[in-house]
């Protein structure tokens, strides 16, 4: 009873609950927290590094709780995740593309000194808050899968350029300035910057050696401890040091946390945040997309299938919480999550570790982070960027086609050397010029073929066949296909126009299926129109099977009614070849100038068919009165149905006038019944549903043999129902063009 009154809330927390009460009893503790702590201290020493370098500059006197802020953001974000994401074992924090959005922001704030700690807060916060509703909204309408459309090189280029951009960020923050190059050999400022880039590169070096998950944090503490055992060595006191920026400088009152409090936000000039919405979109966009790229590349480190809405939505949910204390935006970090697969620490369990190791630093770390030395930071800030750099620069140089790589380095360079924004919007035009060539260059015909290769499913009279077999090059079909657009549909109405004038015989119909074209933009439907007209001054009638309702409407107002009139519509492509069939015949029974020879010719070559025509109908024509004590009359007007798909058949019927259609479920034609054909057969032997649907195309007259009819038969006159099964097996197909 307690369970019923449970709501869904309480019974999710029970669960979740469960799951970690078992875990924690299981054998998943010990690489839960392995991998936690390590993980925990990777983002704890990042979050020092991106915290100093965007609280840098103006900001420089509050970079003690601008840390705080950061640390906090990813702290809330990798716990809520850790809770309720879909995979076990997720690790999230701030990731390294949002640090150089965050820089900008920084960087570009105009807002008084005493107000200017809490602006940045307040942007940060808005932003957070804003992609936390965003990513809501679309895990709760499972729009998800629309985000996985971001192409490859531009995923690519995004995340070299955020290298390039780090890196570019750690030179600043060492005191490299390329403007005063001379002054980088002083020993006070090559003591900032020596350490910071050697401890970089050796860290690149290190883990290209070894994938050892211990090298930056074991590292860190000990270049820290030799760092700072060499300053008394030089003669620097650790005043001095933090004076020139070598020390992490404490600017925070009492704890890290909190960083600020309810009276403070007073002090925000919101006019200086609202003039940050362009970088505060930029950054939400730069969020969703390291979002896409780590919830698909942890997809394929782990090779499974993840609930993508699900990551959404917790990703929403904790972007909301980071954003309620001032944290900025946050998401799942594959390179450390891929750590749980790697070690088997899938378990809910390593992320609140992780979330346990940040808050601590944030609860109780305030005099270790004084210890911290900046140019080990900025380090941190380059191996980041260069490693960055590495995969997607070199290690993936022979993996990609050069016109993709040539994407990358230009979004690399532009985001590198202008910014975010405008590095992924170059990209997305260049990717999407791209893509307009490649795709106008795929043929839009998928096949071309005369009335002479293919015929309809019509039943025609022997002369008539024989006109489309002499005449059929004078029809040629067109199948499209794809999309049609301004890229190829130029392409396709020049090359029609150009069989207008170059093929021999020059066609007197020409038929463009539509089946399989998905759809097509106006350009497409300018270009055909201009074949429309060429096709009328050249006296060919143009016929369009299966064509989108907008062709219709757009050519029907943009053509002239001359021009409109000498087009055809069908339903479908089989419809329409008969349609072409009907023209050309019409054209060669009323030509004059018809030569007497041509004529004769062509009488010549039907002779013969005619003769076998003649010969199955007299075949037809005498089983038919031999069987007439045991047939049954039927009658069937236009419309009516001779047999119904899907329903039983009391029979096979002998049709002796007019003419059927056999349908299949989607209402194709498959072919036309005439005199002389049998209909449904297997109607004869038992109960018998139809496979297809047959239709009177015009008043039709059919006799009924009941299966008790060939039951009595079988047993009383055998030679006459082994004439049936004969001409069943012989001369009963529909009578189709030869």
């Amino acid at each position: 009873a307690r369970r019923r009154n449970e709501t869904p809330m309480q019974s999710t927390s029970m669960n979740l609950l469960s799951e970690l009460r078992a875990d924690a009893l299981s054998g998943k503790i010990s690489p839960a927290v392995s991998v936690g702590l390590i993980s925990g201290l990777v983002v704890l020493v990042r979050g020092i590094s991106w915290g100093v370098i965007v609280f840098s500059g103006p900001l420089a006197p509050y970079s003690s709780q601008g840390t705080s802020v950061v640390l906090f953001g990813s702290f809330a974000v990798c716990l809520v995740v850790a809770l309720s994401g879909s995979y076990r074992g997720t690790i999230s924090a701030l990731p390294a593309p949002c640090v150089v959005m965050l820089v900008a922001i920084s960087s570009t704030l105009d807002a008084a000194s005493d107000a200017l700690f809490m602006s940045m807060v307040a942007t940060l916060m808005l932003s957070a808050l804003a992609a936390g509703v965003g990513f809501l909204m679309i895990g709760r309408f499972r729009l998800a899968d629309l985000t996985r459309f971001i192409p490859y090189p531009v995923a690519g280029g995004f995340l070299a350029g955020t290298g390039g951009a780090l890196c570019l960020a750690a030179l600043v923050l060492m005191g490299v300035s390329l403007d005063r190059l001379p002054d980088l050999l002083n020993l006070a400022v090559a003591w900032n910057w020596g350490p910071g880039i050697a401890y970089g590169l050796g860290l690149l070096l290190a883990t290209a050696r070894w994938k050892s998950s211990w090298i930056l944090p074991v590292s860190f503490v000990l270049v820290a401890v030799s760092y700072h055992l060499s300053l008394p060595v030089l003669g620097i006191s650790g005043d001095e040091a933090r004076a020139a920026g070598l020390l992490f400088q404490d600017t925070a009152e009492g704890a890290l946390w909190p960083a600020f409090g309810l009276g403070d936000v007073a002090r925000v000039d919101w006019t200086a945040v609202a003039g940050q919405i362009p970088n505060m979109l930029a950054l939400i966009l730069v969020t969703l997309l390291c979002l896409v790229t780590g919830v698909g590349g942890l997809e394929l480190a782990a090779n499974r299938e993840l609930e993508w809405n699900r990551e959404f939505r917790a990703a929403g949910l904790a972007n909301l919480v980071a954003g309620l204390g001032g944290g900025p935006p946050g998401c799942l970090i594959t390179s450390n999550t891929v750590l749980s697969h790697l070690f088997g620490a899938e378990t809910r369990l390593t992320g609140l570790v992780v979330a346990g190791v940040v808050g601590g630093a944030l609860l109780f770390g305030q005099a270790v982070l004084q210890l911290v030395p900046v140019p080990l930071l900025g380090g941190v800030l380059l191996f980041t960027g260069l490693r960055m750099m590495n995969d997607w620069l070199v290690a993936r140089r022979s993996r990609l086609p050069r016109t993709e790589y040539a994407i990358v380095v230009l979004i690399f360079v532009v985001i590198t050397f202008v910014g975010v924004l405008e590095g992924v919007a170059v990209g997305m035009a260049v990717t999407t010029a791209f893509f307009v060539v490649r795709l106008s260059r795929v043929e839009s015909v998928e096949a071309r073929f005369s009335a002479r290769e293919r015929h309809s499913n019509k039943v025609r009279p022997v002369p008539d066949r024989a006109i489309l077999r002499t005449e059929g090059e004078r029809i040629q079909a067109y199948r499209l296909r794809g999309y049609l657009f301004f890229g190829s549909a130029y392409r396709l109405a020049d090359r029609l126009r150009q069989s207008l004038h170059d093929d021999d015989p020059r066609p007197s119909c020409i038929l463009l299926d539509f089946t399989a074209v998905s759809g097509l933009d106006f350009s497409a439907i300018n270009a055909l129109g201009r074949f429309m007209h060429a096709a009328y001054a050249a006296g060919t009638r143009v016929v369009l099977s299966a064509a989108s309702t907008q062709l219709k409407n757009e050519l029907g107002r943009g053509l002239p009614p001359p021009v409109s009139d000498n087009l055809v519509w069908e339903s479908d492509a089989d419809r329409g070849l008969e349609r072409c069939e009907d023209i050309v015949i019409a054209a060669w029974r009323s030509d004059p100038a018809r030569e007497k020879s041509l004529r004769d010719s062509l009488l010549e070559r039907v002779t013969d068919a005619m003769e076998r025509q003649l010969d199955r109908q007299i075949l037809f024509e005498n089983l038919v009165h031999d069987l007439r004590d045991w047939l049954e009359p039927r009658e069937y007007e236009v419309g009516e149905a001779l047999a119904t798909l899907g329903e039983p058949q009391h029979g096979l019927q002998l049709l002796l006038t007019g003419r059927a259609s056999a349908y299949d479920s989607r209402g194709t034609r498959l072919h036309q019944h005439g005199p002389g054909d049998v209909i449904e057969p297997q109607g004869a032997f038992g109960v018998h549903t139809a496979t297809v649907a047959t239709v009177a195309d015009e008043p039709c007259r059919a006799m009924l043999l009941t299966p008790a009819a060939t039951a009595w038969l079988e047993e009383h006159e055998g030679q006459l129902i082994l004439r049936l099964y004969r001409y069943l097996l012989t001369a009963a197909t529909p009578a189709v063009p030869s």
